[in-house]
């Protein structure tokens, strides 16, 4: 072959092997975008399906009232929705009031706040056949009391979705443990409620279901993550409701909605068939607790859980009966107290609020003793959001990447989603400026190792016992302290992680504690936002009183905590609260 004839056959491959790259590159494109809009009609239909689930569950629902309705037409809903928890069990108990009666009335009222609020993710029809036997419960403590539950707290053949595509069309293969001995103690769980996408958010939003609302003003959030919980109790669909807590979950939207909750000691109660987005990570500790409408109906709860069914089913949980001579106690007691934890200032309804408690308890008797959170800066940065954020949020990003990004989740994915080192960078570059950013975001890259985590481990176990020295020097029985309130404007608590220091400081002790509402916002509280200058004045206090603002009338609450496995003194300090604020609100009355 001559040199002419070579040189054309080798450019006439040079153009083949071109277009050969060329379509390679168009096939390859092309193949990208039909296997991302692919995966795009994938989502679609998890959500539309889960969202038509909801629906159906909904008109079961109203068909089901409807027709018990027509049969009994003499039913009254409100009069039995209108009882308190004793009240109401003790009709239940005496066969003054039929379950079947007491189930339809909350699941009518139910229906009636979801449409205002959007609180529910679906209807357990299975509440409607669960009457059949519902007899064999009579000496339950929980005896025909319909019950909420929160989306993530499984019941079988349900979704645990926790507000995730990636979760959904997971059904439930059997009933979390507290699901099982409730149903024992005779209760009827009736309803599953909202959550905000991924649980680690104190709003009350996602994809799949939307925003939940608060049932005292529309125009703000109900608080999260047990959101669903705190706006269907305020709002008078469910009289008692199970929800989790990892940084201030069940005790905000109690605060915000104007309820009571409690997060006891992290397996007080069994956390068996309850699903989270970081299972695993053990830093700081998620616990399940109750939600209701006044402490005595938690410490109900917590009496009708801690039972030998319990141990039985999950021999993980202490054997350990709830202690009644406790909670009835009327010894006075030695409280802790602090208004100002030194990283958030409240806002003046907050301040105002734990100011009137304070009072009240040493009009009581009770003795009040200074109090100050230790080195909590770091305690927030170095052991609380590094612990829970130990892989970079990486697991926590996973899920969310699976499906769309609600907007109250956006200042969070915005910041899990920056390289580590470009993290780093910026954390260096806020420092002198912004302390409190710079430092939230370096946590915010977790541990480097195996043995670092160990390392951060050990530090919480050490400032827990350090913590237990001081309340121990100081001879405490309980603390008292402000609770985050009032309920936010939308789209705030995303990028306000630095107003959970209140909360979850608690979380990371495993300290049990309790939200009880005390109060609402005046307009002198309103009237002194103007004058808030926060502790730090950075761009987290501006936001604040952005968060707040517009608050007038919305309940205000106060927080109770009290040392590990001594739950029981914290529902009677909580109580405590709240008997010597009604007392005082009578005698306030004209």
């Amino acid at each position: 072959m001559d040199g002419l004839k070579m040189q054309h056959l080798i450019s006439d491959m040079d153009i083949n092997w071109t277009s050969v790259i060329a379509a390679t590159v168009c096939a390859t494109g092309s193949l990208y975008l039909f296997l991302k809009w692919r995966n795009y009609q994938k989502i679609q239909k998890k959500i539309l399906n889960a969202r038509r689930r909801r629906d159906k569950s909904l008109q079961q629902a109203e068909q089901a009232v409807q027709q018990f309705k027509m049969q009994n037409p003499g039913f009254e809903s409100s009069s039995i929705v209108s009882l308190s928890l004793p009240e109401l069990t003790g009709k239940l108990k005496d066969g003054s009031l039929r379950p079947d009666a007491v189930l339809y009335a909350f699941m009518e009222k139910a229906l009636e706040v979801n449409k205002n609020l959007n609180c529910s993710t679906e209807i357990l029809m299975e509440s409607v056949a669960q009457l059949e036997d519902i007899n064999t419960q009579k000496k339950g403590l929980l005896y025909g009391v319909p019950i909420s539950i929160k989306d993530n707290v499984a019941y079988e053949g349900h979704d645990t979705s926790c507000g995730v595509v990636s979760k959904l069309d997971e059904p439930a293969f059997a009933d979390s443990v507290v699901v099982t001995v409730l149903k024992k103690q005779g209760a009827i769980p009736f309803i599953k409620t909202n959550i905000p996408q991924g649980l680690l958010n104190y709003d009350c939003s996602n994809p799949i279901y939307g925003q939940t609302l608060n049932p005292c003003n529309l125009q703000k959030t109900s608080g999260g993550s047990s959101g669903g919980e705190g706006a269907l109790i305020g709002g008078g669909g469910s009289i008692l409701g199970l929800g989790t807590d990892i940084g201030g979950s069940i005790r905000i939207p109690a605060s915000f909605c104007g309820i009571c909750g409690f997060k006891p000691t992290t397996m007080r109660l069994s956390v068996r068939g309850i699903s989270s987005c970081v299972k695993g990570q053990k830093s700081v500790l998620s616990s399940l607790g109750p939600l209701g409408r006044d402490v005595e109906s938690l410490a109900l709860c917590m009496r009708a859980l801690l039972c030998q069914d319990m141990f039985s089913l999950d021999p993980t949980v202490p054997p350990i009966p709830f202690n009644q001579e406790v909670y009835e106690s009327s010894e006075p007691l030695r409280i802790g107290y602090y208004e100002n934890d030194g990283y958030l200032q409240p806002s003046p309804s907050m301040a105002r609020a734990f100011r009137e408690t304070k009072d009240l308890l040493e009009r009581a008797g009770h003795t009040l003793v200074p109090f100050q959170p230790l080195r909590l800066y770091h305690a927030l940065h170095e052991l609380t959001i590094r612990g829970i954020l130990g892989d970079g949020g990486r697991t926590l990003f996973s899920h969310l990447q699976a499906g769309p990004v609600d907007p109250c989740l956006r200042a969070q994915t915005n910041i899990l989603s920056i390289p580590g080192f470009i993290k780093k960078l910026i954390s260096v570059v806020l420092k002198p400026f912004y302390p409190r950013l710079s430092a939230n975001l370096d946590a915010s890259l977790g541990v480097g190792s195996v043995a670092e985590l160990w390392r951060q481990h050990a530090k919480i176990e050490e400032y827990i016992q350090e913590v237990i020295a001081e309340w121990r020097r100081l001879n405490v029985d309980v603390l008292l302290c402000p609770m985050l309130g009032p309920a936010y404007n939308f789209r705030y608590c995303g990028s306000l992680n630095s107003a959970l220091s209140y909360t979850i400081l608690y979380n990371l002790l495993n300290f049990p504690a309790g939200a009880v509402t005390v109060s609402t916002v005046t307009e002198e509280d309103e009237a002194q936002l103007r004058h808030y200058k926060g502790v730090h004045g950075d761009v987290w206090d501006k936001l604040f009183i952005k968060a707040v603002k517009g608050g007038v009338g919305l309940p205000v609450a106060v927080q109770c905590v009290s040392l590990p496995w001594q739950d029981e003194m914290c529902l009677r300090f909580m109580r405590e609260v709240e008997q010597l604020t009604a007392k005082s609100k009578l005698t306030k009355k004209p």
